[in-house]
């Protein structure tokens, strides 16, 4: 299958806002995320919203027809150049049976979102071979602390030169805060990329939140990607036994891997370096290939972007993270 990249973004262009997984209400609604569309259009975008972006049921989502619907409705609007998630979940998944992915592939734009919107991320790019975004939701831009960090590099990602290539970047103090939640004082912790095995390798990103990302092992919307390099992080949910146990069906599915990076861990997993390290000890595979941890995506803040389904090259020696796009 041949792989598409979208069309970078321009001043002007359309994002469409729609809930998957998890809906507004969940994150607060419509008014209290208002400061993320005014961001969105500071930077020259134009942000529109599903038509069912308001409804919640009793698992503070919406039904699969809605959910499908806008899916639908933002990849054939030819006016709408990205689509954006407004935030995670746990439902993505059962959109997959229903998606018309003749729809998508007919119609490339830009795809964001992170957490349970791999499920979505993966399945794209198994059906249909566009490149997706693994990037702050919408609700993410409303974050006040560290949003030039991470907005910043959102751009390199969407509005660079088309076929050129960037280097994902590291913050100097992160956060492991409920960002959502004005009224909690952050606490700004150190930040830096740590190597667990040493040196370079080229390869497909694979990968996404690793909780979700099982969910589509031995479904129609997973394709196996020879030699990738694996990003691979774990939400506020699950802990040091759930990763353990994760990896290690990873790496029986994914043998081939060139390489491995690892998102930062949020608080609530209680995963300490030392019970990290003695988790990637039990693979041999990985004391032959290069790994690198604590690195600035996932369910802390702030987030670079990356294309899934993308080209990168990591180096331990440098610690760079360079992406190329074809």
């Amino acid at each position: 299958m041949q792989k598409i990249y979208p069309k970078k973004l321009q001043p002007g262009d359309e994002i469409r806002i729609i809930s998957p997984s998890s809906s507004l209400e969940r994150v607060g609604g419509m008014q209290d995320n208002l400061v993320a569309r005014e961001r969105l259009e500071n930077l020259g975008f134009k942000v529109t919203f599903g038509v069912h972006i308001y409804e919640n049921d009793q698992l503070f989502s919406a039904s699969i027809a809605s959910r499908l619907a806008d899916l639908h409705d933002a990849f054939a609007d030819k006016q709408v150049k990205a689509v954006m998630t407004t935030i995670g979940g746990f439902n993505a998944n059962e959109l997959l049976p229903y998606i018309d992915w003749t729809l998508i592939k007919n119609n490339p734009k830009f795809f964001f979102g992170y957490s349970d919107t791999t499920s979505l991320h993966t399945a794209i790019f198994a059906k249909t071979g566009l490149v997706t975004y693994y990037s702050p939701a919408y609700s993410s831009f409303k974050m006040d602390e560290l949003q030039d960090f991470q907005t910043n590099q959102w751009l390199k990602a969407v509005s660079g030169p088309a076929g050129g290539n960037y280097d994902l970047a590291t913050n100097d103090v992160f956060t492991s805060d409920p960002w959502y939640d004005t009224s909690i004082p952050r606490n700004f912790l150190p930040n830096k990329w740590e190597v667990y095995n040493d040196g370079r390798a080229s390869g497909t990103i694979i990968g996404g939140n690793i909780q979700t990302y099982h969910l589509l092992f031995g479904t129609p919307y997973f394709k196996k990607v020879m030699q990738p390099i694996a990003f691979l992080e774990e939400a506020e949910e699950g802990d040091a036994y759930e990763f353990d146990r994760l990896l290690a069906q990873f790496l029986q599915v994914n043998p081939d891997i060139r390489g491995l990076v690892i998102g930062r861990f949020p608080k609530e997993c209680e995963m300490t370096p030392d019970l990290l390290l003695y988790i990637l000890d039990k693979y041999p595979l990985l004391k032959q290939i290069p790994v690198i941890y604590d690195v600035d995506f996932g369910h802390t803040q702030p987030i670079f972007t990356f294309p899934l389904g993308g080209e990168v090259t990591i180096d331990t020696n440098t610690l760079q993270i360079t992406v190329y796009e074809e």
